[in-house]
């Protein structure tokens, strides 16, 4: 049998954003992770059986040579105030003199000993032990039928705790339960007697890994949110010294892409120090989780809207965005809220709590943004080449297909990726590929990272900015998303006068390469 199963915020605005969260969320409220609480649990039944899932984690096995009276090196779960609580009518069938009148058992397994549990091995679909099986010498009375590990006889572990006389209440022993091999471990809580329909549990168990609290499926990222730290650092630092060299001809651009960076630095950060007081403590403290957080939201949110206006030739082939700069932040605003409730429920909780249907309600809106942005952004770029090729701006046109061929691999290696994602989720459902697992939110960084260090490098401060950037004798300040409808006959005269100026400059360098020559030195 299986187990059960701010790039156009304004200042105000975004500096509104912090000072709310600060006031909101900095309180040194604790979220639990690695420490599974259990408030009134209900138990599932199953078969004949009844169960309560009590959390699951990757854990690595014990370190070899380890100090006996810390906790250093050491592997384990431990049982801390876990109380079984029977109803009232299930306690009246008992007598003040019988000393065991009901069993509760807590099975630990590790998930490739996931059949051992529950009568598979005796061809029965029973999870615990009935009188027939009892004649028969397989499986004592009213417990849950295990077939021991031939490698190893103590596991599944079994713990069991007994009610006595017609008291309401039983408390586990505390213990810690010592891991000696790394595997993906379940812990159930389960009971057979019927007698105890209606039974509660309170309490909590403490996950530990040898190098601390920290989930083994997560240990990872606390290494790698440190190198990309050094790696946002790094880069930092060269487009600093590239952008002090050249600071008298720096775009507002540039400007933008600043603040991407030290967002992306921030962020990274602010996760190794959240990784970090998780593994020492084996609680997420609420105050930096959701600084955290935010600054991913906001990082993602602005990273989206600086590839949206540069895909329209902001600062390039247009001098504003126009009518549509409300379109944009709206756009952005509505992705950072999305952004950041997915992320808020996804990293504040117990780290097994997060249910599919509730993640799919919020990933779907996300997943719905993501897809306009990209749209947008391809549908800007289009244009963007289409207005360069027709004005024959050679420079600007070898920059923007870069930037397109860039992009489109980003946009072909998401894809690919998210397909991988889907097929490793869905051939772990049980999580025992849990040591690869870091890998899959680890890559959605690294990309992002690439895309920002072609940004940076297709558009660094030079001492010719103006080369890439926009020039009003070349009407680039024309904006036909902008335009207002009631400007009438003196927007269409402006028009007219603008494409007949285009058409006879082609006219004039029809035969020759005169038309280039001027508009690389205009660039």
């Amino acid at each position: 049998m299986g187990v059960p199963g701010a790039l156009l915020f304004p200042d105000r605005i975004f500096l509104g954003f912090f000072v709310g969260f600060f006031v909101l969320f900095s309180c040194p409220l604790p979220s639990l992770g690695s420490i599974h609480e259990y408030k009134n649990g209900a138990f599932i039944p199953r078969s004949n059986s009844f169960f309560f899932h009590g959390g699951s984690e990757g854990l690595y096995a014990s370190e070899a040579s380890i100090n006996s009276s810390s906790s250093d090196g050491k592997s384990f779960i431990q049982f801390d105030s876990v109380t079984f609580r029977r109803t009232k009518e299930s306690a009246s069938m008992h007598h003040d003199m019988q000393s065991s009148t009901g069993l509760v058992e807590a099975i630990i397994l590790e998930i490739q000993d996931r059949d051992r549990i529950g009568g598979a091995f005796l061809n029965s679909e029973d999870i615990c032990c009935t009188p027939q099986l009892n004649k028969d010498k397989s499986c004592k009375l009213a417990e849950v039928i295990i077939h021991p590990n031939p490698d190893n006889a103590q596991w599944p572990k079994r713990i069991q705790t007994f009610f006595d006389g017609t008291n309401e209440e039983a408390t586990m022993i505390t213990q810690n339960i010592p891991i000696e091999k790394t595997g993906m471990y379940y812990l159930y809580f389960m009971f057979c007697d019927p007698q105890l329909q209606g039974l509660t549990i309170s309490g909590r168990t403490v996950w530990r890994n040898p190098g601390g609290y920290l989930p083994g499926k997560m240990a990872p990222l606390m290494t790698f949110h440190g190198f990309m730290s050094l790696a946002y650092l790094a880069l930092g630092l060269v487009w600093f010294l590239q952008f002090v060299r050249f600071w008298k001809d720096t775009l507002q651009l540039h400007y933008h892409i600043t603040a991407v960076i030290a967002l992306g630095m921030c962020e990274m950060a602010f996760w190794f120090f959240e990784y970090a007081n998780f593994n020492d403590s084996g609680s997420r403290p609420m105050g930096i989780t959701i600084w955290a957080v935010t600054f991913t939201a906001v990082k993602k949110t602005v990273s989206r809207m600086l590839l949206l206006v540069v895909s329209m030739g902001y600062g390039v082939v247009r001098p504003t965005l126009g009518g549509i700069t409300s379109k944009v932040i709206l756009l952005g605003v509505v992705y950072f809220i999305a952004s950041e409730a997915l992320e808020l429920v996804e990293h504040l909780g117990n780290i097994n709590d997060f249910s599919g249907k509730a993640r799919l309600f919020l990933v779907l809106p996300v997943a719905l943004l993501d897809a306009v942005f990209i749209v947008w952004i391809f549908s800007s770029l289009s244009k963007t080449l289409e207005k360069l090729q027709v004005r024959r701006s050679v420079a600007k046109l070898d920059l923007y297909r870069k930037f397109t061929n860039s992009l489109a691999v980003s946009v072909l290696l998401s894809v690919a990726w998210i397909g991988y994602e889907l097929y490793f989720n869905a051939t772990d459902p049980l999580s025992e590929l849990w040591q690869r697992a870091w890998i899959i939110s680890a890559f959605w960084n690294v990309l992002s990272y690439i895309l920002l260090g072609v940004i940076c490098f297709l558009w660094a401060p030079s001492q010719n900015p103006t080369r890439y950037a926009y020039s009003e004798e070349m009407g680039d300040d024309f904006d036909e998303e902008g335009i207002s409808l009631t400007s009438g006959a003196k927007v269409v005269g402006d028009m007219a006068n603008k494409l007949e100026r285009k058409e006879r400059k082609a006219s004039d360098h029809v035969f020759g390469l005169g038309d280039e020559h001027e508009e690389d030195k205009r660039e």
